[in-house]
């Protein structure tokens, strides 16, 4: 080594000796102390050391191992200049003790702490994919870049970043372990939000943007317009319906998009995309006139109807009233499905609000118009049992015309307590049309006309003076009901209960009990019989005194 020092001096001094004393070339020498960095120059590259002046009376060796990175190519030549650390001085050898390694480790990890405490931006290189993010080569130190700090989303490809030199903060380290944790989504997070000062303080309400699909979620899509994301929702990409927004858009796309509205405070931009398109309502009117029939297809049901679309962009309601002439409405569902084609009748159009009301009734005749015609008084018809009430039940007669068949006209004279009693759900059955009122679509039926009316005969069966007996149904304040065969009673009046002394008080009667009693008006119109005891217990007491006095005579001719 002191030959090759001698070989070097001789080069650079070839002709002439300078005398200097010991003093004088101390003073010309750098100061160093150990364990100090210091800058010095490459001056020769001798096998596998590297010599440094670093302009001390002595030249320091490096190994050129410590120029050497893993998957780096040898990156040293004469004339660099680079920082070592001193580590012995005055050698016996006649050189001093420095090295690059070490020097460039306390740099490292002095850059590593200032970037943790002032969070100034540093260089990684990202090396591999590891669980949970990358790993990254920070100053020659292997330190951890998480998923969840690689963007501001957690992206879904962590394999693309591999090869890449990316700008990241240190968010956490620990020296003694060599454990370093970095985030680049610091770094994006405060690039958006320079972007976002600058684009809010140039945004307008009406304006036209050029963005870029960034993301696609189920109730719209999140484009970039210049570093700050807004919100195109799924209602205002296009005048026709989306079910999905990944329908007409997929991330990456380039649009133009209208900022509807935005708000610096919440740093929320609404954005629209239909407003570019044509509007189909525009001339709706001439497209699609009131009173004619058109087709569509079924997009939705609701409980209160379905949504037909006629054309992208243009959707009407059938409300549930329209689905059917029928007063029995049932859920929407039972007459349309989603997807089928339909013809329909449009009954109004409000272009303001973007509102069309059809009919699917209306495409067929009322079969209301010509019920009279069709169901005459009198005529017998036949339908189902479609609903029992407690009143009476619904016979449907055809598809929209049903009619009543009241309780009371069920039988003549049998007591119903409930239809049911008499009809099933989903039955058959015949009947007479009693009435027909075409302005109310009403039509009364009547199934007891089949049936003899025993109060027909009434007259003949309980002529006046003629002596019942029945038994009590029930006991009003005004009089007595006794029933004098089944559907047939006759009323006694309080006033006619009594004869004299004779006969019971009203208080005393409970239903069940057997009463005789005479006829005394009978009238079939009416269907009212009236009844009286009093009046059966005087004409008992005339036929007992006749009685009487026949026998006295009769007994008088025979004395003579």
């Amino acid at each position: 080594m002191e030959e090759v020092r001698e070989e070097v001096i001789e080069e650079e001094f070839p002709e002439e000796e300078i005398e200097i004393s010991p003093e004088e070339y101390e003073e010309t020498m750098r100061h160093v102390e150990e364990k100090e960095i210091v800058k010095g120059k490459v001056i020769q590259i001798l096998g596998d050391e590297v010599i440094v002046d670093i302009g001390y009376k002595a030249e320091g060796v490096i190994p050129i191992s410590e120029f050497e990175r893993p998957g780096f190519p040898l990156d040293v030549k004469v004339g660099d200049e680079i920082e070592v650390l001193v580590e012995k001085k005055d050698t016996p050898e006649g050189f001093i003790v420095v090295s690059k390694r070490k020097a460039d480790n306390i740099r490292r990890w002095e850059r590593i702490t200032e970037s943790y405490e002032k969070g100034i931006p540093i260089d990684a290189y990202c090396l591999r994919r590891v669980k949970g993010g990358l790993e990254v080569d920070v100053e020659g130190v292997r330190a951890f870049l998480p998923a969840s700090q690689v963007e501001m989303r957690v992206p879904k490809d962590l394999e693309s970043y591999i090869g890449q030199k990316l700008k990241v903060v240190v968010i956490r380290f620990n020296k003694r372990r060599s454990n370093v944790v970095v985030s680049r989504k610091v770094l994006v997070e405060k690039e958006l939000e320079r972007k976002r000062q600058e684009l809010f303080a140039t945004l307008k309400e009406g304006e036209v943007r050029r963005g870029v699909v960034r993301s696609i979620v189920s109730f719209g899509a999140f484009v970039d317009i210049g570093g700050v994301e807004g919100l195109l929702h799924i209602t205002d990409m296009s005048w026709a319906r989306v079910n999905h927004p990944s329908e007409i858009l997929s991330v990456g796309d380039e649009i133009d998009v209208v900022v509807r509205s935005f708000d610096p405070e919440a740093q929320r931009i609404s954005l629209s995309r239909k407003e570019l398109l044509p509007d189909p309502w525009e001339d709706i009117e001439e497209k699609y006139p009131v009173g004619t029939v058109v087709k569509g297809k079924v997009v939705n049901i609701t409980d209160y109807g379905a949504f037909v679309e006629l054309e992208p962009g243009v959707e009407g309601l059938i409300h549930s009233s329209e689905m059917t002439w029928s007063r029995r409405v049932k859920h929407p569902s039972k007459y349309v499905s989603i997807g089928q084609e339909i013809e329909v009748k449009v009954l109004r159009i409000d272009k303001d609000n973007r509102r069309i009301g059809l009919s699917l009734k209306r495409v067929k005749p009322d079969p209301w118009d010509t019920v009279k015609e069709r169901y005459p008084v009198g005529s017998k018809v036949e339908g189902i049992v479609r609903n029992i009430v407690d009143y009476g039940a619904f016979i449907e007669l055809e598809e929209g015309i049903d009619g009543l068949l009241h309780i009371s006209e069920m039988s003549w004279t049998k007591k119903i307590s409930h239809p049911r009693e008499v009809l099933k759900k989903g039955s058959r059955i015949e009947a007479v049309v009693k009435d027909v009122d075409e302005e109310n679509r009403r039509i009364s039926l009547s199934i007891k006309e089949f049936l003899p009316n025993p109060w027909d005969t009434v007259e003949e069966k309980y002529p006046v003076g003629k002596v019942v007996t029945g038994k009590v149904t029930s006991v009003a304040n005004f009089g007595v009901f006794v029933e004098l065969e089944e559907g047939i009673e006759g009323l006694i009046h309080v006033s006619q209960l009594q004869s004299g002394g004779a006969g019971l008080p009203i208080s005393k009667i409970s239903p069940g009990m057997e009463i005789t009693a005479k006829v005394i008006s009978v009238s079939k119109e009416e269907r009212r019989i009236r009844l009286s005891v009093k009046k059966y217990l005087e004409d008992m007491e005339r036929e007992e005194y006749e009685r009487y006095l026949r026998e006295q005579k009769e007994k008088g001719q025979d004395d003579r």
